[in-house]
């Protein structure tokens, strides 16, 4: 009776801007946790009791399951999910099971977590589009960052990124139209912000100075060379 009950409740939230996260380890909890506060209703699924509690009431819902069986998945109505991830880590057999049960609803559109190269392409062949390797993109990012000059950077498919940095003495105390940026550099700066002001987007006449902050974007070895020019 307990369980059809809560298989309703979930069924409800499943209608509604919902996502369910099953594994709520450190990379799945967090996750879980900046949805809700962002607005969007989380079923939150863990095989962990105690994982489980401290999650309770923090979370739209949340329950102790083995998400490895199909009809458990069902029972839970995930299968009715438009939007499902899969943060299980230290567990491999549960990560690849779980994701290969839900591939079977072709419904949800789903975010696996990687913990390892394998582990990525195996998720990849069960054809997997979005899978996440929390401390591999974080490590690339944050070496961006050790370098200095690059503030921000965010690493798009193809080779394009965004990058977070200050303008470089050619970028400097004339219209960005003049300079013709994108011609020479093959980048293109799309906003800057001012000292003690908001980011704006950036015009042909708009001038930078060396306190601006820009954000630059294109591929990544030309975005890369220009944010670290002196």
């Amino acid at each position: 009776m307990a369980k059809d009950l809560f298989s309703r409740k979930a069924g409800r939230v499943a209608q509604t801007d919902s996502v369910a996260v099953i594994g709520l380890g450190r990379f799945g909890g967090a996750l879980a946790l900046e949805l809700e506060a962002q607005g969007t209703d989380v079923l939150g699924i863990d095989s962990n009791e105690d994982i489980v509690q401290s999650y309770n009431g923090l979370l739209t819902h949340v329950v102790r399951a083995d998400s490895t069986k199909e009809e458990v998945l069902r029972q839970l109505s995930v299968h009715e999910f438009d939007r499902v991830v899969v943060g299980i880590g230290t567990d491999l057999e549960a990560s690849i099971l779980t994701t290969s049960r839900l591939l079977t609803f072709k419904h949800p559109q789903i975010w696996a977590k990687a913990i390892s190269e394998p582990h990525a392409e195996i998720l990849g062949q069960l054809g997997v589009e979005n899978v996440i390797r929390p401390e591999h993109d974080m490590g690339k990012r944050v070496a961006h960052l050790v370098r200095g000059s690059i503030l921000d950077y965010v690493e798009f498919e193809d080779d394009f990124v965004m990058i977070r940095t200050q303008p470089p003495t050619e970028a400097r105390d004339r219209p960005l139209g003049v300079l013709g940026l994108r011609d020479k550099y093959g980048i293109t700066i799309v906003a800057v912000k001012r000292p003690g002001t908001v980011w704006t987007h950036t015009t042909a006449q708009t001038v930078l100075y060396d306190d601006d902050q820009i954000i630059v974007q294109g591929p990544k070895n030309l975005a890369e060379g220009f944010s670290t020019m002196a």
